[in-house]
């Protein structure tokens, strides 16, 4: 049995010695130094030896697997060794080749457009405020002139999430959120851009979640013609410098008078056609006197102050700016729109 064990131990050791892959190794382990291996085969028939044979061919047995698991290891770190050099060498990287372009993110256009609105007005000196998107209903509604029982809230399709907590509807309850605040100043110019929520069917000119622009102004003698004039000129840098404006007669429960404002068709210039259903002019925005009433559910004598509101949907504004005609392209993220105006600056 000793001559069998050192004929193994040569046999094994010149196999190992061709032996040029990972998986051949594994099967060379297998085969000599598993549990069913040659090695193993061999050591079951120790039982037929005397008893004092039995510990000098143990001894050699021990030495043998020494030897082969000795070689086992050597040859195992010096494959893994020659295949990373392998794997090295496929994946070296060419320092010559021109590097790959970088794509840069554009400013979303409606961020563009709040922006343009932003600097426009912080020009005027207004401030930039901001509200909750989850409202009381005593500010998106009683506290602009819209109590409980008012018929003017079946214009509000409304987000209910309790009976008084909602999702605002609009950017006007900062007015009185405002006006509260900052009681009893006298002078105050604040616009609020802001995320608005209403229950409406989402298509090419709606949407159920939208942005508007809040405006405010509170002062001692403040006139329906300083609110023109003001919009005139915020419509002169927003679409260019020989734009016209018109008001025309509305209603709002919080202002009054009330009116909408209308620029001059971009696409006809003036002349009328299909987009400005031949009248020459297109409605941006909502304004008019803020309502006595307002005024004085917040502390303040509407006999000696007044001011005016206005508020604007963003992606109306986005839309005229950009010549966007769906309003959904502003929501779905289609790459070919949003980098059209990486290189645009306003």
């Amino acid at each position: 049995m000793r001559e069998r064990l050192l004929e193994l131990q040569v046999q094994a050791l010149a196999e190992i010695e061709k032996v040029d892959a990972l998986e051949e190794l594994e099967t060379w382990r297998v085969g000599y130094l598993g549990k069913k291996g040659e090695l193993s085969g061999v050591l079951r028939t120790m039982g037929t030896l005397s008893v004092e044979e039995r510990p000098l061919v143990g001894q050699i047995a021990n030495d043998v697997r020494a030897e082969l698991e000795t070689a086992y290891q050597t040859r195992e770190k010096s494959l893994q060794i020659a295949a990373m050099r392998k794997r090295e060498a496929k994946e070296t990287i060419d320092v010559t080749l021109p590097g790959r372009k970088s794509w840069l993110g554009a400013e979303h256009p409606l961020h563009k457009v709040i922006r343009r609105i932003e600097d426009i007005f912080l020009g005027f000196g207004f401030t930039v405020e901001e509200g909750p998107e989850v409202e009381l209903d005593y500010y998106n509604f009683e506290a602009l002139n819209l109590p409980k029982d008012h018929p003017a809230r079946d214009m509000q399709d409304t987000f209910y999430i309790t009976e008084e907590i909602l999702m605002r509807t609009h950017t006007s309850p900062m007015q009185a959120r405002m006006l509260a605040e900052r009681y009893p100043a006298t002078d105050i110019r604040m616009i609020v851009p802001g995320r608005v929520y209403r229950r409406d069917d989402d298509d090419a000119t709606h949407s159920h979640a939208f942005m508007q622009v809040e405006g405010l102004v509170v002062g001692h003698g403040v006139r329906m013609s300083d609110l023109k004039g003001m919009l005139l000129q915020f419509a002169r840098e927003m679409f260019g410098e020989d734009q016209e404006v018109r008001l025309r007669p509305s209603f709002f429960p919080f202002t009054e008078p009330s009116a909408e404002l209308d620029i001059r068709c971009i696409y006809c210039g003036g002349s009328g056609c299909r987009t400005c259903k031949q009248t020459g002019f297109i409605e941006i925005l909502g304004c008019g006197m803020i309502h006595p009433n307002v005024l004085q559910m917040q502390g303040y004598d509407a006999r000696e102050l007044s001011g005016f509101a206005f508020g604007m949907g963003v992606e109306r504004i986005a839309m005229l700016m950009y010549r966007v005609e769906d309003i959904r392209q502003f929501y779905q993220n289609d790459v070919r729109l949003l980098e059209q105006f990486a290189t645009l600056t306003r």
